[in-house]
């Protein structure tokens, strides 16, 4: 664009055309002369004035797309003059949003002209670059689905602590926005635990890593007894249901854990941590996948997909593994009421005898006198 407004063409000859039936100038007046304006090389006020004039005019008249083009150039551009920005953000969807988002400054005058329509502007604020944390929980707290979609896509806001737990939560029932997450560079591996089921293969293995890493440094209590008994003979007659009652009961897993699968896949993969989880032999987890399922038993590859998962992943880890996925600690087995507590355990619950019932002492041996010299 011209440096001064005496410079500038006469644009009266195309305002005439775009006049013209079946002849609409507009968009075109109104790209040439907003690359015009971002392209020169100084701008004083007069041609700051006469953009700012001529865009607020043709803003409101051109279409959509033209309006969101001229908005991408405009609003990350420090010099745009605020007339042309509370024109673009009146249009309201999304040539709003992409002001709203991408402006350097959002003021107040902005703010309540991108209001002006009544529509929430919470996705194109969780667009923004500029968050704070506190903003940034605020929007995660609202649990609305577009605007978690904009905040896991805004990489270039950090996301932590509540923010990004509130996300997780919801991620692991959305797709979208578990791969949104998933695709962060600012999310370490052991943050995205939650999502391991909807991770694609190396991102698994980064996620199980971390998880073996810090599952080492704890104590893991045994396993449950009889498990690979009992889950082999339920596998062996095929009864789905009771096999997946009795591995949730052993682990202490809900009733329906099952179901925190994203999809039907997957559900075997969550099957194979349970079945490494209740230490299970090898050979013992191959005869499930073998026999439990027809579809599964007659694909190879398949079998060897979750044999490998079963041999990676360690028992602590895949413990770890569930937990996080399933939002719930997995219960430590608890004693059987009959069994063996060590009779001087200081938390014993048996009592102990009276001194009257217990075994007399042994007698005193008889000593030898010693004579006197």
């Amino acid at each position: 664009m011209p440096s001064s407004a005496d410079d500038a063409p006469d644009l009266s000859g195309l305002i005439e055309l775009s006049r013209i039936e079946h002849l609409d100038l507009k968009p075109v007046v109104l790209r040439v002369q907003t690359d015009l304006f971002l392209q020169a090389a100084r701008r004083d006020r007069a041609a700051t004035e006469a953009f700012a004039s001529l865009a607020c005019g043709l803003i409101p008249t051109v279409d959509d797309d033209t309006a969101a083009i001229v908005a991408r150039k405009l609003a990350p551009f420090p010099e745009t003059p605020e007339p042309v920005l509370l024109s673009l953000a009146r249009r309201g969807g999304a040539v709003r949003d992409i002001v709203v988002a991408r402006v350097p400054r959002l003021t107040t005058p902005l703010i309540e002209a991108a209001e002006a329509d009544g529509t929430d502007m919470g996705p194109a604020l969780a667009a923004r670059t500029d968050l704070g944390r506190a903003t940034a929980t605020d929007l995660a707290g609202r649990a609305d689905p577009a605007v978690d979609l904009a905040l896991a896509q805004n990489t270039g806001t950090p996301l932590s602590g509540e923010a990004v737990a509130r996300l997780l939560g919801r991620a692991r029932k959305n797709p979208d926005l578990a791969a949104a997450l998933l695709a962060r560079p600012d999310l370490a591996p052991a943050e995205v635990a939650p999502l391991y089921l909807h991770a694609d293969a190396p991102r698994r293995e980064a996620i199980a890593a971390a998880v073996a890493a810090t599952a080492a440094l704890r104590p893991c209590p045994p396993p449950p007894r009889e498990a690979g008994a009992i889950l082999t003979g339920l596998s062996a007659s095929q009864d789905v249901g009771g096999f997946v009652a009795a591995l949730g009961d052993l682990l202490g897993l809900p009733a329906n854990f099952l179901a925190a699968a994203p999809d039907p896949a997957s559900r075997y993969d969550l099957l194979t941590l349970a079945l490494r989880a209740a230490d299970l032999h090898e050979e013992e987890a191959v005869y499930v996948f073998l026999t439990l399922n027809e579809t599964v038993a007659r694909s190879a590859e398949r079998v060897f997909e979750l044999v490998r998962l079963f041999r990676t992943v360690p028992r602590a880890a895949a413990r770890d593994l569930l937990s996080d996925i399933l939002d719930a600690p997995l219960k430590d087995r608890a004693a059987a009421p009959d069994a063996h507590r060590p009779y001087h355990a200081p938390d014993s619950g048996k009592a102990r005898p009276a001194a009257a019932e217990r075994a007399p002492l042994r007698p005193a041996l008889p000593g030898r006198v010693r004579k006197s010299s």
